[in-house]
This record gives structure tokens, C-alpha cells and sequence, in this order.
């Protein structure tokens, strides 16, 4: 009989009990697990415990969860990398999103400048910087680009989403960050970017919204239930059936 071993989610952030996102992903992979029928073992794990990407090895997906600035910028951006470069399914809310970014600025385009103008306020090359509005505690309507992972997730091209945020993407520099293989696959009712997936990857989604918190009104956020279903497959992929 094949013994399914329960699922290793990596949630690389630094944890904190008051933070809306941190209380509601947990109940968020509770409600995937029941829907999907899985056993899932989430992991926090603090940015500043991660050195090398050997300390992702394990996991079946990444996810890079909100409460930026995080304790390790580096740290945050070694599992990233990790899980660009292993085909790792990877979901970025909110500072997720921003890192998720950042990583792809210095080490696929060669940006080696880039940085976050939250821990960097002087920074040569800001690729995250502040929104012309801030979006705490604020909840808008998304539309997301047909055909995209994204749409797919969610089963539609819109969606009503919340934010607990004050950074995105550098409008100066757009254009050049989203040009491919990292696209823009979701917008806001003024046309400002509000995710990103990579084309060339399993599954590789951010979004600067929160799609966790629909699971502290009991709902099962669409996106979390994907990345979990990508979980599932990356896992089974490499389960092998005993003799």
C-alpha cells in the first residue's frame, strides 16, 4: 500500500500572534486540507534561521507570508531563489509578494542594486517602493488576467480581495520588471499591479493582497487551495510505490 507522507509547508516569515495574515493562514491550510482530503504539516520558519537553500530541502511548497520588514532580508530571499529555481510551488502574500519581486530583480534580471525602499529608504535602485495610496486594512476589487494560473485558481477573472500594505512595485520600473517571464496577472480598478506569477514555473504565484483572511469568515481562500493542490502534485510526483 502507498504511504502518502503528510505535506511540509515552509511558511518563511517571522512570526507574530497579533498579525491578522499569521492567524489566518493556519486556518487557511486547515480548510484546504479538509477540501483536498491531505495531511498538512506547516513549518514557520523565521527568516534569520535561513542561511542556505539546503535548509528549504524537504518542503513542498514555499510560502513567503506577510509581516515585512522581515528579520532577514536575506533569508527570506534564499528560499525564494530556492523555490524559483527547484520548481517549488511558492505562494508570496503581500511582503511575499515584495521579496518575491526583489528576487527576481537581482538575480534574474541582474539587478544587483535592487532593493526595498522600506529597509532602504536611499536606495540606487528602489524596485519596491511606497504606493501612491496605502492599502491597510483597506479591501478593493481585483481583475485578473484570463488564462493566467491565477484565474484559473479562483475560477473567474475577479475577485474582492484585502490588503494590509504600503509597498509595491515601483511604477519607474515596471515595464522592465514585468516584461516576461514574471507578469503581471492582476490589477486593481486604477490598473496598478496587485500580483505576479512566473510563466516558466509550476506554480509561482504572488499577490499583494491577502487571500488568507477570507479563512477567518470560514472560507477557503481559492488561491491557498491551489497552492496546496500544487503541493499535492509536486509530492506525488516523487513518491515512489514501494515494492
Amino acid at each position: 500500500m502507498l504511504h502518502t507522507p503528510p505535506l511540509r509547508i515552509a511558511l518563511v516569515g517571522d512570526y507574530q500572534g497579533q498579525v491578522l495574515a499569521h492567524q489566518a493562514i493556519p486556518r487557511a491550510l486547515e480548510l484546504a486540507a479538509l477540501a483536498l482530503d491531505c495531511d498538512l504539516a506547516p513549518v514557520w520558519l523565521p527568516t534569520d534561521t535561513l542561511r542556505q537553500a539546503s535548509d528549504l530541502d524537504g518542503y513542498a511548497g514555499i510560502w513567503c507570508v506577510p509581516a515585512s520588514p522581515y528579520r532577514s532580508t536575506a533569508g527570506a530571499l534564499t528560499a525564494i531563489r530556492h523555490a524559483r529555481e527547484t520548481g517549488t510551488p511558492f505562494l508570496g502574500s503581500c511582503g511575499g509578494f515584495q521579496h518575491a519581486v526583489l528576487e527576481y530583480a537581482r538575480h534574474v534580471l541582474g539587478w544587483h542594486a535592487a532593493d526595498h525602499a522600506e529597509t532602504a529608504p536611499m536606495a540606487e535602485l528602489p524596485v519596491i517602493s511606497l504606493l501612491s495610496c496605502a492599502l491597510v486594512e483597506e479591501t478593493g476589487l481585483v481583475e485578473l488576467r484570463a488564462g493566467s494560473r491565477l484565474a484559473a485558481a479562483y475560477g473567474t477573472t475577479h475577485a474582492l480581495e484585502g490588503y494590509h500594505c504600503r509597498y509595491g512595485i515601483n511604477p519607474a520600473l515596471q515595464a522592465s520588471l514585468l516584461a516576461g517571464p514574471l507578469t503581471a496577472v492582476a490589477h486593481d480598478t486604477a490598473g496598478e499591479v496587485r500580483a505576479v506569477e512566473l510563466t516558466n514555473h509550476p506554480f509561482y504565484i504572488a499577490t499583494l493582497f491577502q487571500a488568507e483572511r477570507g479563512a477567518l469568515q470560514g472560507r477557503l481562500p481559492a488561491l491557498v487551495a491551489a497552492f496546496v493542490r500544487a503541493c499535492q502534485l509536486k509530492q506525488a510526483k516523487y513518491t515512489v510505490q514501494p515494492a
